[in-house]
């Protein structure tokens, strides 16, 4: 098969037949054998509906139905595991996206030979105080922290190679950095392309304010997975022995402090008057409790188990 199609989406019943006309013409007209694969994230409309029928009339439409609304990036991970597309390209359900690009993102993973590529919505058609400004702000810390120089991380139009999509997990709200995670998951041949962006036609963004905030919060845990997640000991331990040298400084000043106030024959003090005491002890017990953290750290590691972060309530073709 050549294109898996992924569309992860939430009451978005009003534009799923328009976007699947414009998908098959694409198809139709280029000759692709593909799969299109909707991710209903627990909508309350009649979105599921929709693909029923929509999937009646094209055999090629896949739906996959989750019981409840869990969130992009799982609605993402479901639509990975089920694509048998030698590339694979994510879009979103409401005609933001143009299935225009779809040629072009095709033959830049098949023929180029790049891992992945992301869209780049140059010329927006957002609120500029509400999006495009938060959203500048967000993709230049990710380029700075993440070393993945795109400019626009949060795109939903994106292709991969069936590879990238089989060997990375997407979890919690990391849809807005697979491109991180492909990097560390050795797939270095990632570029981007500026894409269409269209006005939105039905209904209203489903994202607020708030997710640029999500997003800055995941940035740092993807930062600091990247480096630690497979050696929390290195962080922690670290830190811990840091703090415990200070404490043991600290420790050592109190023990000469108080044999120099005894050769010169002044009357002894008590070591709990002096706030050094205080320091060592507060230093050494949070250095113990930081070595802990990392031990806990490597035995979860080495002994989590992969528990399924979605239910899915019905299949439709998959």
């Amino acid at each position: 098969m050549d294109i898996s199609v992924i569309i992860p989406l939430l009451n978005e019943a009003e534009s799923l037949p328009e976007l699947h006309r414009w998908i098959k013409t694409v198809m139709d007209k280029n000759n692709y054998l593909y799969e299109v694969i909707f991710i209903d994230d627990g909508s309350t409309d009649n979105s599921w509906n929709c693909i029923e029928a929509i999937a009646k009339e094209n055999p090629a439409v896949k739906g996959i139905k989750f019981l409840k609304n869990y969130g992009k990036s799982q609605a993402l991970h479901a639509g990975f595991e089920k694509a048998q597309g030698d590339v694979v390209i994510t879009m979103d359900a409401d005609l933001q996206d143009s299935p225009d690009e779809i040629p072009e993102l095709y033959n830049l993973i098949k023929n180029d030979g790049f891992d992945l590529i992301s869209g780049w919505k140059k010329k927006r058609y957002d609120n500029v105080l509400m999006k495009n400004m938060p959203s500048k702000l967000f993709n230049w810390a990710a380029r700075k922290t993440s070393g993945v120089y795109l400019h626009d991380f949060n795109c939903g139009l994106k292709a991969y190679s069936n590879e990238v999509v089989k060997n990375i997990e997407v979890y919690g709200e990391m849809h807005r950095y697979i491109p991180v995670l492909a990097k560390n998951a050795g797939f270095t041949k990632i570029n981007e392309k500026v894409v269409q962006h269209q006005a939105r036609k039905y209904g209203s963004s489903k994202f607020g304010m708030e997710r640029f905030i999500n997003g800055f919060l995941d940035l740092i845990t993807i930062w600091f997975l990247s480096k630690f997640g497979k050696r929390p000991m290195h962080f922690f331990g670290a830190l811990g022995a840091l703090m415990f040298a200070i404490g043991l400084l600290a420790a050592a000043y109190i023990g000469v402090y108080k044999l120099y106030k005894l050769s010169v024959g002044e009357p002894a003090v008590l070591v709990t008057n002096n706030p050094w005491f205080y320091i060592a002890l507060t230093t050494m017990v949070i250095g113990t409790q930081l070595f802990l953290a990392g031990f806990l750290g490597e035995i979860i590691l080495r002994t989590k188990n992969n528990e399924a972060r979605y239910k899915i309530a019905q299949l439709l073709h998959v």
